[in-house]
């Protein structure tokens, strides 16, 4: 079975015991009211989600399973020479509920190494699509074509005992985190490298080979994709990404076809497409400002000329967080760093004096800081990687190893189908009016 899966096993079993004895014992407790503004404004800030993983605290920022980014970057394993925690240990940490060994990540990363062999049928998907196509449109049809491949599909369709789920979703996880390195940089080097592509090095670590396979030889660039491999591979289960693949896999849908559902919901603008748009508005600003280094002076009146024009500073907030995010600060620590001096990098660091106390002026906004994408763009273009649309391909492979951890634990808990109810605006004109009550089933 695999020392990690049997770990996993009786990690399950234990909690599998508690949360019965939550819902017996305290199943009809309330844990909050919902507003009608919550209800037509995004579910926002409604708890009715489990995620083993992560938590996020609106002033403390995300922990995984208790620990801190910089706790994370402390403690967890590292590459030989290397100063930046490998995503290896992460995912250990995050499906298991431990901090790792080397001996474990080392572990992880050799199978890994062995499961990541892509069919070719995956490779003919991805070609049969125009040049043109975004990436990440390439990126979940990989995905999906890769879906042939579901051992839980397949044990489904022969009949399985529903205790065996997590066994099954368990190898679609590892399997699947795996092989999308492969499917990732074959995208990139198809659209960006006129097909060239690059075979793997099973010597490296798995965001280590991924950048081998990107085409990027610099250790330097093999460290920052192992840190952005780890702080964005989590933010607890509400965000678009997670959730939809908890609600697609809450159907009993494979981890292929549950994360692929997920990846279309990060390719939206106001998740990880974001981060191609910072970088965007960045390049816009400093061409129109005449080039160079912008002052802070020029960077205030263009960002209050941004918002004059009803457009935001993209980077700049978030729906939960009240402080600078901390994935961004890490960030600005790993630029500090290895390139102190970039021009680009710099620009960021400015914007960041700039904005905020932009924002808290103008009294609307409840958190004015930077997240996580206000700079990983700067970072990548500093080592070469200039594809803005490709950013968000780099987020999906690093998200696949929250959301699928978490997934192995829904099957694990056997969580149900996730059903809210809905109701209509007539409904509710009714129930402020007092003319109906609130549904409780």
């Amino acid at each position: 079975m695999g020392y990690i899966k049997e770990k996993f096993k009786v990690k399950a079993d234990d909690l599998n015991v508690e949360v019965k004895d939550l819902v017996k014992n305290h199943g009809s407790k309330k844990i909050e009211d919902v507003t009608v503004a919550q209800v037509y404004q995004g579910m926002r800030g409604i708890t009715g989600l489990v995620t083993e993983t992560s938590l996020l605290d609106a002033n403390e920022g995300i922990r995984f399973r208790g620990y801190s980014i910089p706790e994370l970057r402390d403690h967890l394993p590292k590459a030989p020479g290397g100063a930046e925690p490998l995503p290896e240990g992460l995912f250990y940490l995050m499906l298991i509920g431990e901090l790792p060994t080397e001996a474990d990540v080392q572990y992880l990363s050799s199978m890994w190494g062995r499961r990541s062999h892509v069919p070719n049928h995956v490779f003919d998907a991805i070609e049969a699509l125009p040049i043109t196509t975004h990436p990440m449109t390439m990126f979940t049809v990989g995905i999906m074509a890769l879906q042939t491949e579901s051992s839980f599909a397949h044990a489904y369709a022969e009949g399985i005992n529903k205790k065996d789920y997590w066994s099954y979703t368990y190898e679609d996880t590892m399997n699947l985190i795996a092989r999308l390195p492969r499917i990732a940089a074959y995208i990139y080097r198809r659209k960006y490298k006129g097909g060239q592509h690059i075979q793997p090095n099973g010597m490296l670590d798995w965001a280590g080979n991924f950048a081998h396979m990107l085409g990027y030889s610099d250790e330097g660039f093999r460290e920052l994709m192992r840190l952005y491999m780890v702080i964005h591979a989590d933010h607890e289960g509400g965000n678009v990404s997670a959730h939809t693949t908890h609600l697609v896999g809450s159907a009993l849908s494979d981890a292929y076809l549950s994360f692929a559902a997920g990846m279309n919901g990060l390719a939206g603008p106001l998740h990880g497409l974001a981060n191609q748009e910072v970088i965007k508005w960045i390049l816009s600003m400093r061409e129109e400002l005449g080039g160079g280094t912008p002052t802070k002076e020029q960077i205030e009146a263009y960002v209050r000329k941004t918002l004059s024009e009803g457009k935001v500073v993209p980077g700049y907030g978030h729906a939960v967080l009240r402080k600078t995010d901390p994935r961004f600060t890490a960030q600005m620590e790993f630029a500090k760093k290895h390139l102190p001096d970039d021009e680009l990098v710099k620009i960021v660091w400015t914007v960041y004096e700039t904005v905020p106390p932009i924002l808290q002026d103008l009294g609307k906004v409840k958190n004015p800081w930077p997240n996580v994408d206000a700079h990983s763009g700067a970072l990548l273009v500093h080592y070469g990687m200039v594809e803005y649309e490709f950013y968000t391909v780099l987020f999906g492979v690093s998200r696949a190893l929250g959301v699928l951890a978490s997934l192995c634990w829904d099957r694990a808990l056997g969580l149900s189908l996730e059903r809210p109810k809905s109701v209509t605006t007539e409904w509710m004109k009714q129930f402020v009016e007092g003319k109906v009550e609130a549904v409780t089933e």
